[in-house]
C-alpha cells in the first residue's frame, strides 16, 4: 500500500486511527477463556467492531510471543482474518526488531513473506545494515523508532552532540537516506507532540506512526497541530483505551464506541486542517 492509497483510505473513512491489538490473555473478558482460541476470539470481535473506524491495526508481538506457540497461532489467524475480510486495512507488526544484516533478513522474511504484514517497527541502533533488509520488499515498509513516548526516551534520544543536534534528529536525518517516503515511516510519540513541527521540517512527506494517544495521555489536537502533512501523514495509535474499554460481555460494542469517538474527532480535525468536505 503506497502513500496515495493510504491517504485515499484516510479520506474515505475520515480517520487516521490505528488500533493497537495489544491482546493480553489476563485482561480479556473471562468468558472468552472457554473458547478454543481466546486471543483470536477477542481480536475477531474487536476487529469486526472497529474496522469501519480505523485504517490500520498494529498487533504488538510481545503479547502473542508471551503465549508461546498458541500465541503465534492466534497472531497468524488474526492477520489472515484481517487480510480476508478487510483488505484495505494497513497492517503493522509492532516487533521492534533490529539486528545484524543476516538476522534482519530472516525477520523481514518472517513478517513480509510468511505473515503478510505491510510494515514492521524496527530499532535503528545498529545502523543501516540492520535496517536495509526490511527495505528490500516492494510495497512493504519500515517503521523506524525515532522519538518514543516512554519516560526512558530522555535517557538517550534527547542527548545532543556538539552542534546541538539531538540523537533522535540524527537518526531521522541519517536514516531518511536509506529509503524514501514510500517505504519508510517513523515512530514519534504523542507525548512528544511539541517536537513534531521540527521533525516535519526534516521529513515533510513521510507518514508518522504516533503512539501515546488515549491511555498514555497524548493530545490528538496537538499531534495534528504540529504533525499533519500534506497527505495527512499520520497514523495515530490507540490501544488500551479502545480494546479494553470494557471487560464485560459488551467489550466489543464499547470498543466500537471508543473507536468511533476517536474517529469522529479525527474527522473534524481533518476538515479543519485544509481537508475539504469533498474529501469525505
Amino acid at each position: 500500500m503506497n502513500n496515495q492509497q493510504l491517504f485515499e483510505n484516510i479520506q474515505k473513512k475520515g480517520s487516521f486511527l490505528c488500533v493497537g491489538l495489544d491482546t493480553d490473555i489476563k485482561k480479556i473478558p473471562g468468558f472468552l477463556l472457554d473458547t478454543t482460541d481466546p486471543m483470536f476470539a477477542f481480536n475477531k470481535e474487536i476487529i469486526d467492531a472497529t474496522a469501519e473506524y480505523t485504517v490500520a491495526y498494529k498487533p504488538n508481538l510481545a503479547f502473542y510471543e508471551s503465549e508461546g506457540l498458541e500465541g503465534w497461532r492466534s497472531l497468524e489467524k488474526t492477520v489472515h482474518y484481517i487480510r480476508e475480510n478487510f483488505p484495505d486495512i494497513f497492517l503493522i507488526a509492532d516487533a521492534k526488531r533490529g539486528d545484524i544484516g543476516n538476522t534482519s533478513s530472516m525477520y523481514a522474511r518472517a513478517f513480509f513473506e510468511k505473515m503478510k504484514f505491510d510494515a514492521v517497527t524496527v530499532a535503528p541502533y545498529m545502523g543501516e545494515d540492520s535496517v536495509k533488509p526490511f527495505l528490500g520488499y516492494e510495497g512493504k515498509r519500515v517503521v523506524l523508532l525515532a522519538l518514543t513516548s516512554n519516560k526512558g526516551a530522555f535517557d538517550f534520544q534527547y542527548v545532543a552532540d556538539g552542534t546541538g543536534e539531538k540523537l533522535f534528529e540524527k537518526v531521522i536525518r541519517t536514516s531518511m537516506n536509506w529509503g524514501n517516503a514510500e517505504n519508510m515511516m517513523y515512530v514519534v510519540g504523542a507525548t512528544k507532540a511539541e517536537e513534531l513541527a521540527d521533525i516535519r521540517k526534516i521529513i515533510p512527506n513521510h507518514f508518522l506512526l504516533v503512539p501515546g494517544v488515549g491511555a498514555q495521555g497524548g493530545s490528538l489536537q496537538e499531534v495534528v497541530k504540529f504533525g499533519m502533512g500534506a497527505q495527512c501523514g499520520l497514523l495515530v495509535n490507540s490501544s488500551r483505551a479502545i480494546i479494553y474499554a470494557s471487560n464485560g460481555s459488551d467489550f466489543a460494542s464499547k470498543a466500537a464506541q471508543s473507536a468511533k469517538a476517536t474517529r469522529d474527532e479525527m474527522f473534524d480535525l481533518l476538515r479543519s486542517n485544509s481537508f475539504t468536505a469533498s474529501c469525505f
